[in-house]
């Protein structure tokens, strides 16, 4: 069935994935509470809650690469629910914790099990959806996360009134239920072609060096827009403004990206080549962020967000579907998350870079530090882009569509 913008409609699968995943982030808001938990109800220094938190994000990278691993192995469907069913029982874990050491271990295995899922997730879309639908697909994905976000943050404000421990608990119950779904209601794993098969145990995606240049493209990104997520409610208050002011900022970031879904569908929009959106992405995000540089005043925060995010709708999604272009056939979950271990290296990386920055030059040279790597990825991201699709040429048709797709109307 084609669409009002020409574009066809997701499969089933896709949809049914999208929506579990919804759910599940509904109720992913207990981590944002792992510092207080631990400060609160088992008497942890700040310090000491920080390196709890540190080794939990420590931890998200080689649970990436678990991840991936069991995609291509075991399958995408069981690797999801392995993935879930470790976050709750972890989760239930913290709730029930007597002692700081044994909430700090399960905070760790939480850690481990927390980033297992995401691999199979975009390896199920990148099996399913068309080349040329990918790129809109991972975008829905992202959308729906980023709407399900602000329901969650509605409600951890209610029920992180009674008691933290619910937040884990209530957590842990959409994980569960999140499995369940995807269980029930996706197609199970097919057993791999033997030459599939072959090829994938053969594939190593640590010495593929057209991936390698786009996980370093992408920390530098992660790092960029962490500092988004973990430095903006600092530079608010620098400036005189509320802390709080920034869980408006992120609503308005989530309203521009869900309400500029339908443009990724235009027929001009979608044939544009990988290199150009990924000039015009960060080009955007370049100019909100040096908006954030000079604004003193939430109006000029809000406009900055809405250029920024537009550049972000521009980019979401286009990275792994290229990387999934990339992976030889059966590698797919391996590849993603590998690519996918820049946000943890980047979640190292942005506080520290963040709060140093803060310090010595202040939101003006934050802002202007990130809106300056975003100008240095639109140099140099699309010649990587185009090195990559020329180094794979006649191995995988997507990168020659995503390096130059055929002008449409």
């Amino acid at each position: 069935m084609e669409s009002a913008q020409g574009g066809k409609a997701l499969p089933r699968t896709v949809r049914l994935l999208i929506a579990a995943r919804a759910v599940n982030r509904l109720g992913a808001f207990s981590l944002s509470f792992l510092t207080v938990l631990t400060t609160t109800n088992f008497g942890a220094s700040a310090a000491v809650a920080g390196y709890i938190s540190a080794a939990f994000g420590l931890a998200t990278i080689p649970s990436r690469l678990i991840g991936g691993r069991l995609a291509d192995h075991v399958g995408t469907r069981r690797t999801i629910v392995i993935g879930l069913t470790g976050c709750a029982l972890a989760q239930l874990g913290l709730a029930l914790s007597s002692g700081l050491v044994s909430a700090a271990c399960f905070a760790v295995l939480l850690g481990l099990a927390f980033e297992i899922y995401e691999p199979p997730s975009q390896a199920m879309i990148a099996d399913v959806v068309a080349p040329s639908e990918q790129v809109r697909a991972y975008s829905l994905l992202n959308v729906a996360l980023a709407v399900a976000g602000m329901g969650a943050g509605l409600l951890a404000t209610g029920v992180g009134r009674w008691d933290l421990r619910w937040l884990f608990a209530l957590d842990a119950v959409t994980c569960l239920f999140c499995a369940l779904i995807v269980h029930l209601v996706l197609p199970a794993d097919r057993p791999a072609a033997k030459a599939a098969a072959e090829r994938a145990v053969s594939a190593a995606p640590w010495r593929d060096p057209s991936l390698l240049v786009m996980l370093a493209a992408g920390i530098l990104f992660a790092v960029v827009y962490l500092q988004l997520m973990a430095m903006l409610p600092l530079s608010l208050e620098l400036r005189g403004l509320q802390p709080a002011d920034a869980g408006l900022l992120f609503t308005t970031s989530a309203l521009t990206i869900t309400s500029g879904q339908p443009l990724l569908q235009l027929s001009r929009v979608a044939s544009i080549s990988a290199s150009a959106a990924f000039i015009s992405g960060y080009l955007l995000l370049a100019l909100g962020l040096a908006g954030y540089a000079l604004a003193h005043n939430l109006v000029a925060y809000i406009a900055a967000t809405i250029v920024w995010s537009v550049g972000d709708l521009l980019l979401v999604g286009r990275a792994y579907a290229f990387v999934a272009g990339l992976a030889p056939t059966g590698a797919k979950g391996r590849y993603l998350a590998v690519y996918g271990t820049s946000w943890g290296i980047g979640g190292i990386v942005a506080p520290v870079t963040g709060t140093q920055l803060l310090e010595h030059v202040g939101p003006t040279g934050l802002w202007c530090a990130a809106s300056l790597a975003c100008l240095v990825l639109a140099a140099l991201h699309p010649a990587w882009i185009r090195t990559a699709s020329d180094r794979a040429r006649g191995e995988t048709p997507f990168l020659d569509q995503a390096a130059d797709p055929p002008a449409t109307g």
